[in-house]
């Protein structure tokens, strides 16, 4: 079975792709679309998220997502670490190890947006706290879908559903974290696929294909 050049470098034998961008921005639509893409294909996918990929991760979920008092940002940056170093360790990092595909909605990408340019922590010392979590294990693909912040508050309003404590912050935060998206996809282009997330969904899931087909090894 021949390689791409670029996957032979990788650490694993899986490949690992997660999904990025503000809430409202589709990212479980293409995560959704890209699973089955792969899975009529042959391929063994482990579709999973964070925070809420485990037991564990579920139980942090509740606590940083719905927990009606406030929790210090520093708190808060911990506790997503926290549920990172465990779900990487006994989720992801066997799943590579088996060769798998991991589809992951949200990584360490949404804790230097979110904790490190949303909530001021700094995006070097986050970035750093989740690199340490994880052993160093980064994506082989980030797909960001990009989203004004105000057309994510028109989709999230439309839904009718309870916003949890990140959606429902005010839009200076979330045009912080969306710029520090970007930033963070300008500093590593090889890593990230930057999508216009107003597209259509089809055309947005041709480009994610185009990009993964490009990094998978020859059909099982």
């Amino acid at each position: 079975m021949s390689v791409p050049a670029h996957a032979a470098d990788r650490p694993h034998a899986g490949l690992f792709v997660t999904f990025e961008g503000g809430d409202g921005a589709g990212k479980t639509t293409q995560s959704t679309l890209l699973q089955e893409w792969l899975e009529r294909s042959g391929r063994t996918v482990v579709r999973t998220r964070e925070p809420g990929g485990t037991e564990v991760g579920v139980l942090v979920r509740d606590i940083v997502l719905h927990h009606r008092g406030d929790i210090a940002p520093r708190a808060e940056a911990l506790l997503y670490a926290a549920d990172r170093a465990h779900h990487i360790a006994t989720v992801v990092r066997p799943a590579l190890d088996r060769g798998d595909t991991v589809i992951q909605d949200r990584y360490l990408d949404s804790s230097v947006a979110y904790q490190g340019a949303g909530r001021v922590l700094g995006r070097d010392e986050v970035r750093d706290l989740s690199l340490w979590a994880t052993e160093g294990l980064l994506p082989d693909l980030t797909v960001l879908l990009d989203l004004d912040p105000r057309v994510a508050r028109e989709r999230l309003d439309a839904d009718d559903k309870p916003f949890d404590r990140l959606e429902a912050e005010r839009e200076g935060f979330h045009v912080r974290v969306r710029t520090e998206f970007l930033a963070l996809a300008e500093a590593e282009p090889d890593r990230f696929l930057v999508l216009d997330a107003t597209r259509p969904a089809a055309d947005l899931a041709d480009a994610v294909r185009a990009r993964v087909g490009g990094m998978l090894p020859d059909a099982p």
